[in-house]
């Protein structure tokens, strides 16, 4: 059960979030919407994930160090953080379609933003994945769930930024190609 919530998640949030699929959903709806009702479809589907996940509670790892332990659970907000500041840096109402709503209902044209590489992603083109692999992995108790859980989403992760990286190049052309050669995908190191 567990295993397929996660895979109804991956297909719908991947589906979603390909071109072909925006263009024919942007034929049902207002282009300005399609955004949002990304975001909203995914949402319902994480809120089926979360009520309907089986506990899985066996013991993978206990980190019995009370300082280690601190140091995990600090990795692990830092980690939300990250996800949370990432998105404002490319502005946070337009990744949740908020944005692209308000010129609807004020109708007025929408500006587009462009490419733009602030702060965290001067380090890593995917900063608000890179949190959430950190915020899935640091804990000082997993149990089998969660490591299912961490498994299971750090590899969609992989894959699906590779679709990403596909559709951006598209987009943005030799300005994202230049991107990648200078910055890491997901790890702050180089290559």
């Amino acid at each position: 059960i567990n295993v397929a919530l996660l895979g109804l998640f991956a297909v719908q949030h991947s589906v979603m979030a390909r071109p072909a699929f925006k263009a024919w959903w942007t034929k049902i709806i207002p282009e300005p919407l399609e955004r949002s009702t990304y975001v909203l479809l995914s949402s319902l589907v994480l809120a089926l994930l979360f009520c309907q996940w089986r506990p899985m509670i066996g013991i993978v790892w206990y980190v019995h160090d009370s300082t280690a332990a601190l140091a995990l659970e600090i990795l692990f907000f830092a980690g939300w953080g990250v996800v949370l500041l990432s998105t404002f840096m490319i502005n946070h109402f337009d990744l949740f379609g908020l944005r692209q709503v308000w010129f609807l209902w004020r109708g007025e044209e929408e500006t587009k933003i462009g490419f733009k590489t602030p702060l965290l992603y001067q380090l890593v083109r995917h900063p608000i994945m890179l949190g959430f692999v950190i915020a899935f992995w640091a804990t000082p108790i997993m149990t089998q769930g969660h490591l299912l859980f961490a498994v299971a989403t750090t590899g969609y992760i992989l894959i699906a930024l590779k679709f990403e990286e596909h559709d951006l190049v598209t987009l943005f052309g030799d300005k994202y190609r230049e991107y990648q050669k200078q910055v890491p995908m997901l790890f702050p190191w180089k290559k």
